[in-house]
């Protein structure tokens, strides 16, 4: 079974085990929160199987809870039930389940393609003002910003649109497993 690393995928994962296992989750008081989760940021929880392969990702871009020990409840529940491309995490996979939570910093628009770098910095593009996909930073198979920028816009169903009628946000994250 997956051990966890850090504070943050602690709390994801007894987050998922007790949303699947017993259809709730238990929470702790704000002052028990720790100090790291206190602050209100956008973060992504992301779910492999044992084998590596995606199993889930669901985050935010701009933080919708209290905190970021919310955040990460939320977005956890989300990932493991709520990711339309595949089926909710069932009893029986939690022991295959291998996670991180990745803290985003404020999402910043791009001038230029020459800014980005795959593998530090995560990419958002919009149009006409809706975001359309968001990719992290340091996918495994994106190595060049050319790779970045075509798989952004065919998540988006966007791959034909003109650069030029597009906007791109860049953000960094931290990851923690």
């Amino acid at each position: 079974m997956y051990k966890p690393e850090s504070i943050y995928t602690k709390i994801a994962l007894q987050t998922i085990i007790s949303h699947i296992m017993e259809g709730e989750v238990t929470e702790i008081p704000d002052n028990e929160i720790p100090s790291e989760l206190k602050a209100k940021k956008s973060c992504f929880v992301t779910l492999h199987n044992i084998d590596g392969e995606l199993r889930g990702c669901v985050g935010t871009l701009t933080p919708y809870m209290n905190n970021l020990y919310e955040e990460i409840i939320q977005n956890s529940i989300s990932a493991a039930t709520k990711d339309s491309r595949f089926e909710a995490v069932s009893e029986k996979e939690l022991d295959d389940i291998c996670l991180s939570v990745s803290v985003l910093s404020e999402p910043y628009p791009i001038d230029s393609f020459t800014e980005l770098d795959p593998k530090k910095k995560g990419l958002i593009v919009k149009l006409q003002g809706k975001t359309q996909a968001v990719l992290l930073p340091n996918i495994k198979g994106i190595d060049t910003v050319e790779d970045q920028i075509y798989k952004l816009k065919k998540k988006g169903g966007i791959e034909d649109v003109d650069n030029e009628l597009l906007e791109f946000y860049a953000f960094t994250a931290k990851e923690y497993k």
